[in-house]
């Protein structure tokens, strides 16, 4: 079976849905699924206003066409809601051909925080976009739940995954006053991480990530240490070697970044709202409160080993199986293609 994803986010942007789609086709190998990809890099692109590290291409229907066509898939998945996603959404509509959806990002949220535009517009194009899908996938039950509450149809659970092969505790030292602790993620106004960098707190604070306001931030909180983007064994290295991973932002779905903090022996501590709530539940591996101050100081006691075997649960091999199950379940096969025949895992 062949899958084309569409997606307008793509390397070199780094983020979770670049690393979601990246683990799941690595999973769904062993599942006898191939995976491609309709990304920017296919097309000419241009600077997103306010954030300029992310360019949004600017596609054409011939080239949408040609491509797609070039690619042969059995289904269609169309991951994002921008350019690529609007024009594969087209092509399908227009030839009558199945596809489905994955809803990632809360954009009522991250346009608000920029631009002073009602929600309610926002949610109603973000419908009106995946009303024609099989199946519009969402992360986790809450936010399946959310989604049905404001009227999409077809809402099914897609699970997210962990590489617990790369991340896993690990003896490193940092060689900064402890205790640490660390954010991860994108530097951008909707992942709130003033409310993170205001806190009274002993040890060292520390940021990994990149984006449009780290410059800004940098320059207000300089007894905070911020590393750039890092990567890999870089990165886990220094999961593995905080004491507490805080996630200020009150807008993320899900955020991939818990799952690896948590497989690393690293307790969360975050507001009580859907993205940590959703991943964390009653769980002892991570302090919800609304004082994230003393959210940190409670996570500092949690145990390491509990995180690692909450983490070991979440794997990228079910998180493909269950993308690839709703896909057939749906019947968002393209007419004649071979992946009409279920592959042999499904039962």
């Amino acid at each position: 079976m062949r899958i084309l994803v569409a997606t307008d986010a793509w390397h070199p942007q780094v983020n979770g849905v670049v690393r979601t789609l990246t683990k799941l086709a690595d999973a769904a190998r062993t599942l006898d699924v191939e995976f491609r990809f309709l990304t920017p890099q296919s097309f000419r692109t241009f600077a997103m206003p306010s954030y300029r590290d992310v360019r949004l291409a600017m596609p054409r229907p011939a080239r949408i066409a040609k491509l797609i066509a070039e690619a042969q898939p059995d289904s269609i998945h169309i991951a994002t809601e921008g350019p690529i996603g609007l024009m594969v959404r087209r092509y399908c509509r227009q030839r009558k051909l199945p596809f489905t959806t994955s809803f990632h990002t809360r954009f009522p949220e991250y346009v608000r925080a920029r631009v002073p535009v009602p929600g309610s517009l926002i949610w109603r194009a973000l419908r009106r976009f995946h009303s024609p899908s099989r199946a519009v996938m969402a992360a986790t039950p809450a936010l399946a739940r959310e989604l049905g509450e404001r009227g999409f149809d077809n809402v099914v659970l897609w699970p997210r995954g962990v590489d617990t092969h790369l991340f896993h505790p690990r003896a490193v030292d940092l060689c900064l006053p402890a205790p640490v602790f660390l954010s991860v993620g994108r530097v951008a106004v909707e992942k709130n991480l003033e409310a993170f960098l205001d806190l009274d707190l002993p040890g060292t604070k520390v940021i990994v990530g990149d984006g449009p306001a780290r410059n800004a931030l940098e320059e207000a909180y300089p007894d905070a240490i911020f590393l750039g983007e890092k990567h890999g064994e870089e990165l886990a290295d220094i999961y593995a070697a905080a004491d507490v991973f805080v996630f200020p932002s009150k807008t993320d779905t899900l955020g991939l970044v818990l799952l690896e903090a948590l497989a690393s022996g690293l307790p969360v501590a975050a507001f009580p709202v859907k993205g940590p709530r959703d991943v964390i539940g009653d769980a002892p591996v991570g302090a919800l409160d609304e004082d994230l101050r003393s959210a940190c100081f409670a996570a500092i006691d949690i145990s390491r080993q509990a995180c690692v075997e909450f983490a070991a649960a979440y794997t990228w091999e079910a998180s493909a199986r269950a993308f690839v199950d709703s896909i057939l379940a749906v019947g968002a096969v393209l007419p004649g293609r071979a992946g009409t025949e279920q592959p042999r895992f499904v039962a």
